[in-house]
Parts: C-alpha cells; sequence; structure tokens
C-alpha cells in the first residue's frame, strides 16, 4: 500500500496543542491497527536542541537512539507508546546543512542551489524516508510554528508539493483557536478563517479544522467554519480544553475523526480499540484517597507555571504516571537551589520527597547538596537524576566519609578528592568547543545488583529487558561519572553501586540499604524519559510509593 500524509499545522497563535493533536491523531489510526508513525518539523536553525536553554525551548526530549529533540517527540513516544528516533525530528537546521554539504561536494553538478526545489526536496525526502524506515502505512507530520510565519514556510510548501498528484494520499488538519472574550462573551471564527486564508495563499487547502476552545462549539459556529473556510462542516472538530491531554484522543474520536480521516484516505476503517486508554484516563480523573508533595530542587525556573514545568517536563509527566498509578494526587514544590545555599531549608519542610534533577555546571550546586544532606539525614525519600545522583555522590563523601572538599570536576577542577569525573575522551572533545551531540547519549544497558533496591523496583514491575541477568538499557544524557578509584571506599562507607554499564562497568546507581534510609536512590540515566502513561517507570513508582508511606 502507498504511503498515506497527514500534515497538522497551526493557527492564530502557538500553544495550541498541535503536538497533542499530533499525538492523537497517530493514536487512533495506531488503535485501527495502521501502521503509524509521527514527524515533527521544527523551525529552528539549531541541529537538535541539545545546545538549547532549556527555559528557552523546554526540556530537550532524549530519544533513544540519542537524538536530543523537541519536547513533542516525548508527547509522541508516551501516546503511541512506542520510541521514537532520530528520522521522527527534522530541523530547518538539519535540512539546509544537508544541502550546503551536499553542495560544496558538488553534488548538484554546478546547478544553482535555490530554496524551491532543493530545500524543499530534502524535507520531502526525509518525511518519505521516516514512513519508509518504521515501513509505515501512514505518516502523520507535524508543522511547526504557525501558518504565516517566515520561518516554516519551506514545510508548508513541501506539502503542497507532496499533496501534488497524490489523490487521496494526503490530509491536511489545521488546529486554530476559536477565541472568547470576555468583554464579548461569544466565540468568534474571524482568526481561523485569517490564519486558513493565509494556508489558501500557499495553495493549502485544508480538510479538517480542529478547532481548540475554552468551551465547546455550536453549530453557529461550526456553519462559519464551513462557509468562510470551505470546509466540509462535519469536518469542523471541536477540541475544548480538557482536565488532561490524554482525554484529547477520546474526545477527538466522540466526533469520529479517525473515521473521517481514513475516508478522505480510502482506507479500511478497522476496528477501534481504545480500552486501556479509557481505563488509565478514569483512574486520571478519579478521587484520589492520598496527596504527596515533592520538592524539587532545581535552577531552570522561569516566571510563570507554565515554563516551569516545560523546563523539567520529563520528569513531571513521569511523577505524574507514576501518581496516577498509584492512586494518589502528587504536587510539586517547586525551589531555587541557590536560595538553599543561604542556608534557610524551611522550605523542605513539608516535603514528603526531594527530588534534585539534570543540571549543568555550578551555579546552584552548594544549595543542591545541602538538599541532599537534608534528605539523607532527615530520612526523606530521596531521588537524583543525573547530576542528582553526581551531587549525592559528593554529598556522602563530604558528610559521610570524611573526603573534605570532595566535588565534581565539572565545579571544581582542583578538588582533591574528584569523586565525580570525565568521561574518557571528553576533554578532547570539549578542547575543541565540539559541544553538539558528543555527550554520553541514548541507551545503555545496565546491570542491576541482585537484591538491591532498583533490583526490587524492575523484578516487582517486570521491566527488565534481560530479567535472567538483570539487565535493562536507559537513556543518558551526561559527560560526567562516577570515579571508580573511590568505588571501594564508598561501599565499605555504606553506599550500594546498585547498577554498572554493561561494556564499561561504570556505576549507573547509587542507593542507601532500606535499614539506614527508607528511599534515597540516584541514577546516571535518565528513568523519566520512559516512563508512559500506561507504563509508568518502576523506579518512580517505588519512590511515590516511599513518599506516600511518609505521608
Amino acid at each position: 500500500m502507498p504511503t498515506k500524509f497527514i500534515f497538522v499545522s497551526g493557527g492564530v497563535i502557538s500553544g495550541l496543542g498541535k503536538g497533542v493533536t499530533t499525538a492523537s491523531t497517530a493514536l487512533l489510526l495506531q488503535n485501527r491497527g495502521y501502521r503509524v508513525t509521527p514527524v515533527k518539523c521544527e523551525n529552528y536553525l539549531n541541529i537538535d536542541a541539545g545546545l538549547i536553554n532549556p527555559i528557552e525551548h523546554g526540556d530537550p526530549y532524549l530519544c533513544e537512539d540519542g537524538t536530543e529533540a523537541d519536547m513533542d517527540m516525548g508527547t509522541y513516544e508516551k501516546f503511541l507508546c512506542k520510541n521514537m528516533y532520530r528520522h521522527n525530528f527534522v530541523t530547518m537546521g538539519q535540512v539546509y546543512k544537508t544541502v550546503i554539504d551536499r553542495e560544496r561536494n558538488f553534488e548538484y553538478e554546478g546547478e544553482d542551489v535555490e530554496a524551491i526545489p532543493h530545500v524543499t526536496d530534502e524535507i520531502i525526502k526525509r518525511i518519505k524516508e521516516a514512513g519508509e524506515k518504521e515501513k509505515a502505512d501512514i505518516v502523520v507530520v507535524e508543522l511547526g510554528g504557525t501558518a504565516g510565519e517566515y520561518q516554516n514556510a519551506l514545510y508548508y510548501e513541501a506539502s503542497r508539493i507532496l499533496s501534488l498528484n497524490k489523490k487521496n494520499s494526503v490530509v491536511h488538519v489545521h488546529v486554530s483557536y476559536l477565541p472568547t472574550p470576555s468583554h464579548l462573551g461569544e466565540p468568534k471564527t474571524k482568526p481561523t478563517q485569517l490564519s486558513v486564508r493565509t494556508l489558501n495563499s500557499m495553495g493549502i487547502q485544508p480538510d479538517f479544522i480542529i478547532a481548540r476552545s475554552e468551551k465547546p462549539m455550536d453549530s453557529r459556529r461550526r456553519a462559519r467554519f464551513a462557509l468562510f473556510c470551505n470546509v466540509d462542516p462535519e469536518h469542523v472538530i471541536d477540541s475544548v480544553d480538557l482536565e488532561s491531554p490524554y482525554e484529547s484522543p477520546l474526545y477527538l474520536e466522540k466526533q469520529k475523526f479517525s473515521e473521517k480521516i481514513l475516508e478522505l484516505l480510502e482506507l479500511s476503517p478497522k476496528k477501534l480499540t481504545l480500552s486501556a486508554w479509557g481505563h488509565m484516563t478514569d483512574t486520571i480523573k478519579a478521587k484520589k484517597a492520598k496527596h504527596i508533595t515533592i520538592a524539587i530542587v532545581g535552577k531552570y525556573f522561569a516566571t510563570g507555571e507554565y515554563q516551569l514545568r516545560d523546563s523539567y517536563a520529563a520528569l513531571m509527566d513521569a511523577i505524574d504516571h507514576a501518581s496516577w498509578a498509584q492512586g494518589v494526587s502528587a504536587s510539586v514544590k517547586w525551589i531555587q537551589a541557590e536560595k538553599l545555599e543561604k542556608g534557610d531549608l524551611k522550605d523542605l519542610n513539608d516535603a514528603e520527597g526531594i527530588i534534585v534533577p539534570i543540571g549543568w555546571g555550578p551555579r546552584g550546586v552548594e544549595g543542591k547538596i545541602l538538599a541532599i544532606n537534608y534528605a539523607r539525614v532527615n530520612k526523606i525519600p530521596y531521588l537524583g537524576l543525573c547530576y542528582g545522583m553526581q551531587l549525592a555522590v559528593v554529598e556522602y563523601a563530604r558528610n559521610v566519609l570524611g573526603l573534605p572538599g570532595a566535588h565534581t570536576l565539572e565545579c571544581d577542577a582542583d578538588t582533591a578528592h574528584p569523586v565525580i569525573h570525565m568521561i574518557t575522551g571528553q576533554e578532547e572533545i570539549l578542547k575543541r568547543r565540539a559541544y553538539g551531540g558528543t555527550m554520553r547519549l541514548g541507551r545503555w544497558e545496565c546491570r542491576v545488583k541482585n537484591g538491591s533496591i532498583a533490583d526490587e523496583s524492575y523484578t516487582k514491575h517486570h521491566a527488565y529487558d534481560d530479567a535472567k541477568d538483570k539487565i535493562v538499557g536507559e537513556r543518558h544524557r551526561h559527560r560526567y561519572e562516577f570515579n571508580n578509584a573511590y568505588a571501594k571506599q564508598f561501599e565499605e562507607g555504606g553506599m550500594v553501586l546498585s547498577g554498572r554499564s554493561v561494556v564499561e562497568n561504570l556505576v549507573e546507581i547509587i542507593e542507601l540499604p532500606k535499614f539506614v534510609h527508607p528511599f534515597f536512590l540516584g541514577t546516571q540515566y535518565h528513568p523519566e524519559y520512559r516512563s508512559r502513561p500506561l507504563r509508568p517507570h518502576p523506579l518512580f513508582l517505588e519512590y511515590i510509593d516511599a513518599c506516600v508511606k511518609r505521608g
């Protein structure tokens, strides 16, 4: 069967939920028995999201193959419950670099290289290759930004070119905003009319309009969309604000969205199975018997709640997934690490758990170490992720092993006790300022120590890749590691080095025994990137359970 393509564009304002719409569309079609893969077309000229400040563009999402991508990759993985890879993520920087490299290699044989057709051809090539690599029946392509931006015009042009002579093979879904100004009290369709007119000016006629709004759309608004946007009234889909984005596929399917798409693509509307997804959303909305507060001690906090969540998006999702599965509600208390450095730790008093997540550099480090010490001494459940594991090692070295000034070489190049040091080969990389994509990235296998907290967690939730040999594959994103020269000292001092990488024998997990602390565990890898709403990560499940028991 020839591959079919669905393009999802946005209008009026950003942040409407194109990613959720793309993921929901893909989920519905996948659950009808089709092989589906999503592709995100990002506007920026960065090659990937690895060097972007998380406050600027949110938490870079780490894929299984080491791709540092846009947060939408995480949305796709969570909805589809399958891994995304490099071919699912396209940036304009990747496209331009490929075209320019080809020109420098004389691969265009003296042609004058132009945006059209050479850049658009490269975009189309990447979209098609994603479908080929996944053997997909349908590729769902999310076009970054909004219609009318100069940055994404070539993506739109590529979608138009791809649709030529491909009758019944390409569908265009336009997600737009239906605002209800408070001083008027009625929804206004004009913003969407204008964004559709912009699409029309590029030679694109949307097949569907997804109307994002605070309240359900009425028949009058539907009729006006149909008339002024030249769209079948049955293809104007309501997308009201919901309690959880995971409800979106169910809400769209109440309007037979996937069935209508398949009709346009001339594909059979196979039976749809959404029972597990529906049960999960019911669990999310169910009243919770207990509530816990988790203190996240970090530094990538901006003004406003929305930005805070985006800076640590994968972590927040992992907490949610595990909390829902445990039947508890969890709220997060954001604590600036730098404020703790003044010695006032009262903000940690009412937390049932403490997490120190990913981070870079010396800013706020001593505050994080104070928070870790507070969690260890007061037996508050602690989870350290990447930097949070490394700083837990530093704290233990200083305060338990009696190694004054112990530190990570990332923060103190002259420390007498470099308990965290640089990965072999990274020093030369940094001298060349080759920062992009040069860390230890992606999935690496870890062997877990029998009888440890980590082992009990993976075993209990059937999460091992190889249960016999206690091996699990987890995702990494770092340049520094536990210094094995100190391993014996730590083990003799009571810390359990409960996980090591299969290939390099590097420490992946540290923990304290349960008779010392109810839950004190750190991972060099990032379990948050492998959490799914239908399959929460076992370490988060057990961490939340420990927080509940403390509460």
